[in-house]
């Protein structure tokens, strides 16, 4: 059986860190739902904008797959850049179009969590007085439309880099919201609280770089594994990213990556030929 998780949130969930800024995850035990199937996972993963790029989910799901080496994960992406709770409104498009996919992965796959980011839209002094009480519903609401009361819920901080920005007067209330999502986490069971402490940025000192997404990852694993908060950056997150990258690739997956490369022009008819040749 295939386990899957729900990203939802915004841009930091999407993922905005640069592509070529780490190394790949390419592994046959990771899925994300594409157009109603599930297709090895390619990142980005939850490709909103065109400026879609790393985000936590894939070392996440490489960090589950070291812990369940038989098993298989699927990413279910629904997460979209520059939206607010409103915008999730629970009779709105966005909350609609993930309760949608969740069941429709629901068909083919045991849902295992949620995977949730957002809260940099509302940083401002008349949203964030009223963020816990909003998330609240849209949290209630979704359990209740898939079915899944006591799912895990994983909720991920805001970084403290976001006041040091171009629009840092916009985030003015980052703290606020940041203190409801922890007073949410810690108020509610299966609900828990992942620190975005220590974690660089962009340039723009809005979205969490590439290098800082993976470690997130990690954490968003280690809370989700351990049923615990992560208040704390972890001693050995390092150590886990750099383990999965170290994963050593099955010929299937040699192959998988020679496919997309020739396919994408990045090979030669020959050296394709040559590549998959000592895979055979």
């Amino acid at each position: 059986m295939l386990h899957s998780f729900l990203m939802i949130g915004q841009s930091n969930m999407a993922g905005r860190g640069f592509l070529n800024d780490v190394p790949l995850i390419y592994n046959h035990h990771i899925s994300m739902l594409r157009n109603g199937r599930w297709q090895t996972m390619w990142e980005p993963v939850n490709y909103d904008r065109p400026n879609a790029g790393i985000g936590l989910a894939a070392s996440f799901a490489a960090a589950w797959h070291l812990s369940n080496e038989t098993g298989k994960i699927g990413l279910i992406p629904c997460a979209d850049g520059g939206t607010s709770l409103a915008d999730w409104d629970v009779n709105g498009a966005l909350f609609q179009h993930a309760v949608s996919q969740a069941k429709l992965a629901q068909k083919t796959s045991s849902l295992q969590g949620i995977l949730w980011h957002q809260g940099e839209n509302d940083s401002q002094p008349d949203n964030a007085r009223y963020y816990g009480e909003k998330f609240a519903v849209i949290i209630k609401t979704l359990r209740e439309e898939l079915g899944v009361p006591d799912i895990p819920l994983l909720i991920g901080g805001l970084g403290d880099f976001l006041t040091e920005g171009v629009y840092g007067a916009y985030f003015a209330s980052y703290t606020e919201v940041n203190q409801a999502l922890k007073k949410y986490a810690e108020n509610n069971p299966n609900c828990y609280f992942v620190t975005a402490s220590g974690l660089t940025a962009n340039p723009d000192k809005i979205h969490i770089d590439a290098s800082s997404q993976r470690i997130f990852g990690v954490r968003y694993f280690e809370s989700f594994q351990k049923r615990q908060h992560v208040f704390e950056p972890l001693k050995n997150e390092t150590e886990m990213v750099e383990q999965i990258y170290r994963r050593q690739l099955s010929p299937a997956e040699e192959k998988g990556l020679a496919d997309i490369e020739f396919s994408m022009g990045k090979l030669s008819v020959d050296a394709y030929k040559a590549k998959i040749s000592t895979l055979m």
